[in-house]
């Protein structure tokens, strides 16, 4: 494995490009996002230190997403060739990797019914939860801009949901930096996506985790 740092929207592919290979977040988070015609993103999953970017895939194979790093952090990537031999020669990564591929297709099942039915204010509550799960610290940069591509919402909304969270004390958002004051609140006001989603990655033994 090669260690790297993904920079605030780093590319790492684009729909129905060939997939050459997979990326291990440490204490980043990289988004799954479908990109429509209009020039507007969904994100549809994200991957932190839990999982990997570029699955399922195979061997000069492309996925119908584009993967894009939302909060910046270290990474370790591997060719697909080389995974492909390890997943080959290892039944019990094997293994892993189905669960987590399972876990990740509920989690974007979910992410789905959430962007459908539920509050700007209860998704972004979701995502901060879950950002905060994987980058292992409090204060993290992201822009209002991004905030709304990711949660699929005009940048006045993502304002306007961002404000009533900082007035009611649950974070501080100031020039392109969240920092979260009242995890507990977050989890009050966040939709129960939050909690299916960790319960499913935590049934497999994927729970995200803090990196050192």
């Amino acid at each position: 494995m090669v260690p790297h740092f993904l920079r605030l929207k780093t590319i790492l592919f684009e729909p129905g490009e060939i997939v050459d290979a997979v990326h291990f977040p440490l204490d980043g988070v990289v988004s799954l996002v479908a990109p429509m015609e209009d020039g507007n993103i969904v994100e549809v999953a994200t991957v932190g230190n839990e999982g990997v970017v570029g699955v399922p895939t195979i061997l000069g194979g492309s996925l119908r997403v584009r993967a894009i790093s939302q909060v910046a952090g270290r990474a370790l990537t591997m060719s697909v060739t080389s995974f492909q031999h390890e997943l080959d020669t290892s039944p019990p990564l094997a293994r892993v990797m189905q669960s987590y591929v399972l876990a990740l297709f509920g989690q974007i099942s979910q992410a789905a019914a959430c962007n459908r039915l539920h509050s700007t204010e209860e998704r972004l509550s979701r995502w901060l939860l879950m950002s905060h799960d994987r980058v292992g610290k409090d204060d993290f940069p992201i822009t209002q801009e991004f905030l709304g591509q990711m949660l699929g919402a005009r940048r006045a909304t993502v304002t306007l949901s961002a404000g009533l969270l900082q007035r009611a004390g649950l974070i501080r958002y100031h020039r392109g930096h969240v920092q979260i004051l009242d995890r507990g609140g977050l989890e009050a006001t966040s939709c129960e996506c939050y909690q299916v989603i960790r319960d499913e990655l935590a049934a497999v033994g994927l729970a995200p985790f803090t990196v050192p």
